[in-house]
């Protein structure tokens, strides 16, 4: 009886928020709710619910200092003198184009966001690219690798979901998967060399504009958040409050709340001025803590009422054992393609919990599971689903057909995610 209610509860939820039927806040409380209290669970729901939200407390919290504390770094034009620096070095060539296109499109998504990424990068890009007659799939090829391996970042919404969903810690997930995460930011600035090699010998020799160069488009009303003076520390201070994640010496959330007061002071003295910075970036700093402590009722429920332990049971009891000890290596073999699939959340706090458990009882660490999805599935895999509104946005600014890019993208976006799993193996972070 639990464990159908356990799939009914991760149906519903899934379904509910896949067909757009209901939003993922509404979702994920009410769907647990009432079949809590269908499973006769009664008042010890609002326990269970409660329960949950202490688990995530942290987690959500973390999130909400971070997405301020990187907008906030961004706005202050900290990135700009490296967009310049790249424009200079690119010159005339695709390949280096191409290239300085890919680590462009990796700094720009520090602070996890799909649409600022896109926003910055393929309007500073595209005229470069138009003027030299290079493809614009080429253009959103090179940013969605970029942009879906950064968006592993512990601050991210992703990394946030399964962190919540299973209870992980940065330095149970995250940490450990360092090494492959480096080896596959090199190999996608190997592809953008190699797409650089073709769209060089596809247009040849073009003679460009002298005025062709980065185009600062900013808002007439953001330039007065500007602080060039003082990007070096900006920079220096993200290095710093990485570096103290990276550590495990500073609590995360610990971490980014001062790396937020740090950056308020020094980029804003201005209280009037720190309002109205705060105010721009709370709305997504909010909504997506929003989606984080309503995933603790989700979480809070299945696990004080036996749900997902029960259903690990279940599939364990049809799967054989053979094909469970390689629970993990089967993931992560799925993960990215199924973000064609599943949306994030119905991914995370309804498919994985479940894959987890039953991979424990096949004796493989849970968090095994979690590090072989969490490589693909909507971080490599983002960039092209259906399910984010990040990607219509690419493709619209790209001026490009949805499947066109899906396409071209797929294929590298995948090889990536095999590379990263394969050096997870090989390290023994990851069970094969």
């Amino acid at each position: 009886m639990i464990a159908l209610l356990g799939f009914i509860t991760v149906s519903a939820a899934v379904i509910l928020i896949m067909k757009k039927w209901m939003e993922p806040v509404p979702a994920l409380i009410l769907v647990p709710t009432i079949t809590s209290l269908l499973g006769g669970f009664g008042w010890q729901t609002g326990d269970f619910i409660l329960k949950g939200i202490k688990d995530v407390a942290p987690m959500g919290t973390m999130f909400i200092f971070a997405t301020l504390f990187f907008g906030i770094i961004i706005d202050a034009g900290t990135i700009k003198p490296i967009i310049r620096l790249i424009f200079r070095f690119v010159g005339k060539d695709p390949v280096k184009i191409c290239i300085g296109t890919g680590i462009l499109a990796m700094l720009v998504h520090m602070d996890g966001n799909g649409a600022v990424t896109f926003l910055i990068t393929v309007p500073a890009m595209l005229p470069l690219f138009d003027a030299l007659g290079m493809r614009r799939t080429t253009l959103a090829t090179i940013i969605a690798l970029s942009a879906g391996i950064m968006n592993t970042e512990p601050w991210a919404g992703t990394a946030q979901r399964c962190m919540v969903a299973l209870k992980l810690t940065t330095a149970d997930l995250w940490t450990p998967l360092l090494v492959p995460l480096a080896v596959g930011a090199l190999s996608i600035l190997v592809i953008d060399y190699r797409l650089g090699v073709m769209e060089r010998k596809r247009i040849g020799e073009i003679q460009l504009a002298d005025n062709i160069g980065f185009q600062d488009d900013v808002p007439e009303e953001m330039k007065r958040f500007e602080r060039p003076k003082l990007a070096k520390y900006n920079m220096i201070l993200v290095l710093v409050t990485i570096g103290s994640l990276i550590s495990g010496k500073v609590p995360p959330v610990v971490a980014f709340m001062l790396a937020l007061s740090l950056a308020l002071l020094l980029n804003y003295p201005k209280v009037q001025d720190q309002k109205d910075i705060m105010n721009l970036h709370a709305k997504h700093a909010l909504l997506m803590a929003g989606i984080v402590f309503a995933t603790g009722a989700l979480v809070g429920v299945m696990s004080s009422t036996g749900m997902i332990t029960a259903m690990a049971q279940a599939i364990v009891s049809v799967v054989p054992a053979a094909f469970g000890k390689h629970i993990a290596l089967f993931v992560g073999i799925i993960g990215m393609p199924a973000s064609l699939l599943f949306d994030p959340s119905s991914f995370y706090f309804g498919v994985l919990p479940v894959l987890a458990e039953a991979g424990v009882s096949y004796g493989v660490p849970a968090v095994e599971v979690a590090r072989a999805a969490f490589l693909g599935q909507m971080n490599m895999g983002f960039p092209i689903s259906p399910l984010t509104g990040g990607t219509f946005l690419l493709v619209a600014l790209a001026g490009i057909d949805l499947g066109e890019h899906q396409k071209k993208t797929f294929p590298y976006a995948f090889l990536v995610t095999l590379i990263m799993l394969a050096v997870s193996i090989a390290i023994g972070v990851v069970s094969a």
